[in-house]
């Protein structure tokens, strides 16, 4: 365990992690496009549920998701979807549908996978919906942390940019989290489209940086920490292999000195050599050490979406069991490799699977 993250004891605590976030329904044309399927696997997405799926899911506790939806049919099929990854739903706030989603709506996330020299893309619909219309003092946040209980609480930079009031409700929530000892994590998790109507990188800096300061453990990518942080990384382009981890360093030390709050900082490193193979790696800092997970080369990608929600929860799987960072940031990085070879945003990994893969497990068939 790193020395400077203090974890509250499991026996005192309901929940092993609290989420809050949005949760989506996700619109999967499969191996097809978007603007020409006729088509469509649907699934549950959204980058701060997806590390509460994922650490109940394939981790095996306790979590809970607190976001709102409209009460018609979709919102209670994302319900229906929520219960398959076995997400506590006890703070999920259901508002009245007034029939044609004038007032408040559900967010569709149409997302097609990308393959060789063609991209995934993503295509949100999303306004006006019941979560982004959440206000501070909707959620009894004391009850959460106080009576209930929590030893980890997590959100990001998606939920931060939904509306005006969405930065104030995570606020809240951090301020409630921190006055009970709950560990926070925030994942930046930088979308220009989120932002480009609401003030750009300059208004995401200026909320993130706000929200930063009750943060225990900040996570992101690359372009998160210069776009959604305003740090600069020396050396960065496109092409990953070129830079130097030394470089993710200095900007981690400059992150540490001017937020000094922050106990761990972990970034995933990705190099898009095609939509379909990356280079894949990560690397955390904490007490003052660089840990940095094995890097896959030329990893075969089927669907990437949700690949850094993923190393975030095999992350914090890590630190709740206190074992320590590197083995936290292998975890990671192996649970986001093995979340991306398989449909959907959410994990199908399982913990066996996780640790194979963090020995250095071969793709050979299990019998």
């Amino acid at each position: 365990m790193t020395e400077t993250l203090k974890l509250k004891a499991p026996e005192s605590c309901r929940w092993d992690c609290v989420s809050l976030g949005e949760v989506m329904l996700r619109l999967d044309p499969g191996a097809g496009r978007l603007h020409t399927t006729r088509s469509f696997q649907v699934w549950e997405g959204g980058g701060e549920y997806n590390v509460a799926r994922g650490l109940k899911r394939c981790f095996g506790l306790q979590t809970a998701i607190v976001t709102a939806l409209a009460d018609n049919p979709v919102g209670r099929l994302v319900q229906d979807l929520i219960y398959q990854g076995g997400v506590d739903q006890t703070h999920i706030r259901w508002v009245k549908y007034d029939g044609v989603g004038r007032a408040v709506r559900n967010g569709l996330n149409f997302t097609e996978r990308g393959f060789g020299a063609r991209a995934a893309l993503g295509c949100s619909d999303r306004g006006h919906t019941a979560v982004s219309q959440l206000q501070p003092g909707d959620i009894d946040w004391q009850m959460i942390f106080g009576k209930q209980g929590a030893r980890w609480f997590h959100t990001g930079g998606i939920f931060a940019a939904l509306s005006a009031t969405a930065p104030q409700v995570a606020q809240e929530a951090m301020a409630a989290a921190k006055q009970h000892g709950t560990v926070i994590s925030y994942d930046l998790n930088f979308r220009p489209s989120l932002w480009q109507s609401i003030g750009g990188k300059a208004q995401a800096q200026a909320v993130n940086r706000e929200l930063a300061q009750y943060v225990d453990v900040m996570i992101g990518n690359e372009e998160d920490f210069t776009a959604a942080l305003g740090f600069a990384v020396e050396g960065l382009d496109e092409n990953l292999s070129k830079l130097e981890v030394r470089n993710f360093q200095r900007m981690m030390e400059s992150a540490m000195q001017q937020f000094p709050n922050f106990k761990v900082i972990a970034t995933t490193l990705r190099n898009a050599r095609t939509a379909s193979r990356n280079d894949w790696g990560a690397v955390c800092y904490t007490d003052g050490k660089l840990y940095q997970a094995t890097t896959r080369e030329d990893l075969e990608i089927f669907d990437r979406v949700g690949g850094g929600d993923s190393f975030a929860s095999g992350l914090i799987y890590g630190f709740l069991m206190n074992q320590g960072a590197q083995w936290a940031v292998e975890c990671g990085a192996a649970h986001g490799a093995l979340a991306m070879t398989t449909p959907g945003d959410t994990t199908m990994a399982t913990l066996s699977e996780v640790e194979r893969v963090m020995k250095g497990g071969s793709a050979r068939v299990a019998r």
